[in-house]
């Protein structure tokens, strides 16, 4: 049951009731597609940081390790140990991503499996049978996922039958939730709308599905290579035609800013592999952009360890090559960023040359111009009066107070030279 407590314009607020807890939405689902997320994430750690759902993915389930085997453990919240809702994925997206070796028929869909290349065959009575396996709280309807720059023909003959195979998702799910041994018999169905890019499908195919009174509505087919602009459109035509009174859900998105944009538009679902893959790659997101700590990890070590203390052949007396190994190290991390960093997240950044030119300059002439002071203190140290290592102490640290430390360590070092 969803519940609507608040909109500001298309922008809303609300509860959804379901058999595993009450979810707060706006809702961001961490996707663990095996059951589990990638890069040592425990179902404690989920609830730690506030997961209201997790989602799981249908068909790589059943391949690995078999959804007849997660219910011999008694369904996927007791093989994960997680006792809040959990949404399947039908496995629809994960077919039309295996293009290459599938063949769609309106029974279902025959294809080679990504693992060891068997033969299988799901429709929407198996995809149903898979989820009711899992025992999931939502289950997704099965359907396929067009491309967004198939014609037109193309994509109303897979919409027409993306609906039909929808009547026989209800009907099986309704069939299964009577079952004795159904491990979840409150299993919850979400439609998911299909068009393309396509507006008038769009909406035509909104208002078929909302007469079949679902749990929920998905936007499906976005986000796999259209414009962001596109996808937008997309929404803000569509989301009007789905029931308000349930909730709505934009599958595989995605990026803080493509959140906020769908939630302007009326979205309450969101769910995308990218914050656990960035985070796996050393990426932050911030509200000043997004971040890649791997690069800062490493030159924070390099400065650490790169040292005579660790690596005494880049002492005084090792080769000279070795004397500048971490200067070396820390250009070639400099150089990396650069080059793997995309022209227009510096663009946004407002990444330019100008700061490191300009220090550049600045301690050049610093340099250049302490030349005749450095020798003008060698050449009169002993007149100077510093004698003892509390003079230089309070001296050093007088003059460091109204001079940066690189200078003033050059200064004192050149006046202890003289009076040796």
């Amino acid at each position: 049951m969803f519940k609507l407590l608040k909109t500001e314009g298309a922008a809303r607020r609300g509860e959804f009731t379901c058999a595993h807890g009450t979810v707060q939405t706006p809702v961001f689902m961490n996707v663990g597609t095996q059951a589990a997320i990638k890069g040592a994430l425990s179902a404690e750690d989920l609830m730690n940081i506030g997961c209201q759902v997790e989602l799981s993915n249908t068909y790589h389930l059943h391949v690995r390790p078999g959804d007849k085997l997660i219910k011999e453990f008694g369904g996927l919240h007791k093989f994960m140990n997680w006792e809040r809702p959990i949404l399947t994925d039908s496995g629809g997206f994960q077919v039309f991503s295996l293009a290459k070796m599938r063949k769609i028929k309106e029974e279902g869909v025959y294809f080679n499996s990504h693992i060891d290349g068997r033969k299988i065959f799901m429709g929407p009575e198996e995809s149903m049978q898979i989820q009711s396996n899992l025992g999931s709280t939502i289950a997704m309807a099965f359907d396929e996922c067009p491309s967004s720059v198939a014609d037109r023909k193309y994509i109303e003959n897979s919409v027409a039958r993306t609906t039909r195979w929808l009547q026989r998702c209800k009907d099986e799910m309704a069939r299964l939730n009577s079952l004795e041994d159904t491990i979840n018999k409150n299993q919850m169905l979400f439609a998911i709308n299909q068009g393309g890019i396509l507006e008038d499908v769009r909406i035509e195919h909104a208002k078929i599905i909302s007469e079949m009174d679902l749990d929920g509505y998905a936007l499906g087919g976005l986000a796999v290579g259209e414009s962001h602009e596109d996808m937008y459109r997309i929404i803000e035509a569509t989301v009007p035609y789905l029931p308000v009174e349930k909730p709505t859900y934009l599958m595989g998105v995605g990026t803080p800013q493509n959140i906020l944009e769908a939630v302007e538009r009326g979205v309450d679902f969101f769910d995308c592999v990218m914050p656990s893959r960035n985070a796996r790659h050393g990426n932050l997101f911030t509200w000043h952009g997004k971040m890649n700590l791997l690069y800062l990890l490493l030159i924070v070590l390099a400065v650490a360890f790169l040292t005579d203390n660790y690596i005494p052949s880049m002492g005084s007396e090792g080769p000279l090559a070795l004397r500048f190994l971490r200067e070396y190290v820390l250009i070639g991390i400099i150089c990396l960023s650069l080059s793997t960093t995309k022209h227009v997240v510096c663009k946004r950044n407002h990444y330019s040359w100008h700061p490191l030119n300009e220090v550049t300059v600045l301690f050049f002439g610093i340099f250049v111009t302490m030349i005749p002071a450095l020798l003008f203190l060698n050449a009169h140290a002993t007149e100077l009066g510093l004698r003892s290592s509390t003079q230089f102490f309070f001296a050093t640290g007088t003059l460091s107070s109204v001079l940066d430390n690189t200078p003033t360590a050059l200064a004192f070092h050149t006046i202890a030279m003289g009076l040796a």
